[in-house]
Order: structure tokens, then C-alpha cells, then sequence
């Protein structure tokens, strides 16, 4: 049996829209959140740091002007990074896929399909 995924989604990503693709190729059962309209908290941010077993600073894209902005840099703490993802969802990396206690980012789309077959 096939366990529900959640994919956190952002479809003006062409990865995000890649992996959508290969989810609705396979028939595998999705929720899709599109977290830029509905925003992740800190709790659950630390959730997925935890389930794809990454230190915050692994899920932040440096490259996005919301990065400066929010004061964040390479000396940013754990609870920093986590607190300016909660408020500027952009800065989330993408996209994040779910099943069950494990999770991946799905960038590019293909490691998505060798991670649905483990």
C-alpha cells in the first residue's frame, strides 16, 4: 500500500512542478501545500529539518533577497534560520516532499523517484 504524500509546493518552481509530475505519473496519492500561501511554522519547520535529518541551515535558499533581509548569514543560529523561514516562506528550499517520518528535497525532481522506491 502506498502511503499519502505531502508535497510542499511552489508551482512557479520548475523543480516543484517536476515533482508534482512524477507524483501524478506514478498515481502516487498527494496532498500539495502550496506553502507560499500557506506558510509553515517553526514547529513544523523543525519537523522537517528532523525528518530529512538536515540542520536548518540546509533548508534556507541563501540566494533570495529575503536572506539579507532577514539579517541571516553564515553565523545565523538554528533558531534564526527556523524563525525567518516561518516569516519569509520564499526562503524554504524546494520542493520538500513527505511520506510518512521521512522526507526529501526533491531538487532536481528525479532523486524523488529513486527515493519512492526504498
Amino acid at each position: 500500500m502506498v502511503r499519502e504524500v505531502t508535497l510542499y509546493h511552489n508551482p512557479r518552481c520548475s523543480n516543484s512542478r517536476g515533482a508534482l509530475a512524477i507524483l501524478r505519473e506514478r498515481n502516487i496519492p498527494h496532498r500539495v501545500v502550496e506553502y507560499l500561501k500557506n506558510p509553515l511554522d517553526s514547529l513544523r519547520l523543525l519537523e522537517l529539518t528532523a525528518m530529512l535529518d538536515i540542520p536548518p541551515g540546509a533548508l534556507v535558499r541563501s540566494k533570495e533577497a529575503e536572506y539579507k533581509e532577514a539579517g541571516l548569514s553564515g553565523d545565523s543560529t538554528p533558531d534564526e534560520i527556523i524563525a525567518a523561514i516561518a516569516a519569509h516562506p520564499k526562503l524554504m528550499q524546494r520542493p520538500v516532499v513527505v511520506q510518512g517520518k521521512r522526507a526529501i528535497i526533491a531538487r532536481p525532481p528525479e532523486v524523488l523517484q529513486a527515493w519512492l522506491e526504498e
